[in-house]
């Protein structure tokens, strides 16, 4: 189990501004204002409350929740991941065939794919996103498999592409020896994750489950030595790698005083408590990498 406060997620994100103003440029009351910022949090009784007690929940699970959720209203990480993926793909759009949607959810990017007259052949453990992305995909081949087990056949795919699923996943090293697998010599893998600051700052999906009870789905943090770590040794090589940003940090001022409590339903922190202290918010995240976009090559075969 996972417990979980309001209150405490707001004290931690004045720790953590008060941690970047300390090596920072910042304004010569930012420190105090933080410091008055955190008594008066501990001051408002409304925040005195018992914690969320929120289990621990497989992502198969999970998405059997989310799915009837997931594509609205959207997720922010999308414009910017698919700018960046769109363009990886459509540079290496003469070599591509058949394309691999590797853990494919509701068919985001097969739909996107098969736009361009590939062949598509997406993935995924859920029975439930599956039959999302078939009705939002009829011309793609959708099958159920997980990840460390693909049901292809070795060197099949010219490109597989694995959008912000990582995350899920504790051991990358058995997916992307499953990924060379099914790529053929010099195939190309696109891979998109959340990056291991976002996650630190509470973006893990969260979900209630048919009864009611509050959950919570795996968000590991893979640091860059772990992508490297699994991708080199399955014979992969870097093609391009990058970190799009949240806007870049200015100095930090002081800020304005903690409003009246309007921490949401806890279905939407960290968000909603995002919210609640704003400028302490953007002084946290200002400049921080939002995701990771890999472009690995798959070596020959006899590598």
């Amino acid at each position: 189990m996972i417990h979980q406060r309001a209150v405490e997620y707001l004290l931690g994100l004045e720790g953590a501004a008060l941690l970047r103003s300390f090596v920072e440029e910042s304004s010569p009351g930012f420190g105090r204002a933080r410091v008055a910022e955190m008594r008066r949090l501990l001051a408002m009784t409304e925040l005195d409350v018992e914690p969320v007690a929120a289990e621990r929940i497989s992502a198969t699970d999970g998405y059997r929740v989310w799915s009837r959720t997931y594509d609205e209203p959207g997720n922010g990480l999308f414009p910017p991941e698919e700018e960046v993926v769109h363009g990886i793909l459509t540079g290496i759009a003469d070599e591509l065939a058949v394309v691999v949607d590797a853990a494919c959810g509701t068919g985001r990017h097969s739909e996107w794919l098969a736009g361009r007259g590939l062949r598509v052949i997406g993935v995924d453990d859920s029975p439930e996103m599956l039959a999302r992305a078939r009705a939002r995909v009829p011309a793609a081949d959708f099958r159920a498999g997980r990840l460390e087990s693909l049901p292809l056949a070795d060197g099949q795919a010219d490109a597989v592409v694995c959008a912000l699923a990582l995350t899920h996943v504790r051991d990358l090293r058995p997916v992307f020896a499953e990924f060379a697998r099914v790529l053929r010599p010099g195939g190309h893998l696109v891979i998109s994750d959340v990056a291991q600051e976002w996650i630190a700052m509470g973006s893990v999906p969260r979900v209630r489950l048919d009864d009611g009870r509050p959950a919570v789905m795996p968000g590991h943090r893979h640091r860059a030595s772990d992508y490297l770590g699994a991708a080199l040794p399955a014979g992969f090589a870097v093609v391009s790698c990058a970190e799009p940003r949240m806007a870049p940090e200015v100095p930090l001022a002081a800020g304005a005083e903690v409003p009246g409590d309007g921490t949401g339903p806890w279905d939407q922190w960290p968000w909603s408590l995002a919210g609640v202290l704003p400028h302490v918010w953007e002084a946290v995240t200002g400049g921080l990498p939002t995701m990771i976009i890999w472009h690995f090559r798959r070596g020959p075969a006899d590598r």
